[in-house]
């Protein structure tokens, strides 16, 4: 996995060849590692080619790290819809397959914890690295 992905906002590089599903499922079951058997997850995507594969990857990730997991799927959103919703449900963790407002080649994950507090890619990485 290119370390470079992960950017002080975010997570993202370009499709298939820094980001795909494989990168995907790895990161969201090392951040797993974080998440109690009663956890909620808010996961969304945008309206990039390649981003529906990924949300199947990370809530397909989710589901083998644990089945006891809420996993609130909103399909296709905006930002800050998940935002909202991470709110709203009062989830632990919100994911949004997206790479903003990078060009079409590009995808990745902007990931919030609670109160849909953003946690940058590198601090992302450091919990990956650290457990």
């Amino acid at each position: 996995m290119n370390p470079n992905i992960f950017k002080s906002y975010d997570i993202r590089g370009k499709y298939p060849q820094e980001i795909n599903e494989k990168i995907v499922s790895e990161i969201i079951l090392k951040l797993s590692n974080k998440f109690s058997q009663k956890s909620k997850i808010v996961i969304g995507y945008d309206a990039r080619l390649s981003s529906l594969s990924l949300y199947r990857a990370a809530i397909n990730s989710v589901k083998r790290k644990a089945s006891s997991i809420k996993i609130i799927e909103i399909e296709m959103a905006t930002t800050p819809m998940l935002y909202f919703l991470t709110n709203h449900f009062n989830a632990d963790m919100g994911i949004m397959i997206t790479a903003s407002h990078n060009p079409k080649e590009y995808n990745g994950l902007k990931i919030v914890g609670k109160n849909a507090v953003p946690i940058s890619g590198k601090e992302i990485l450091r919990i990956m690295n650290n457990g």
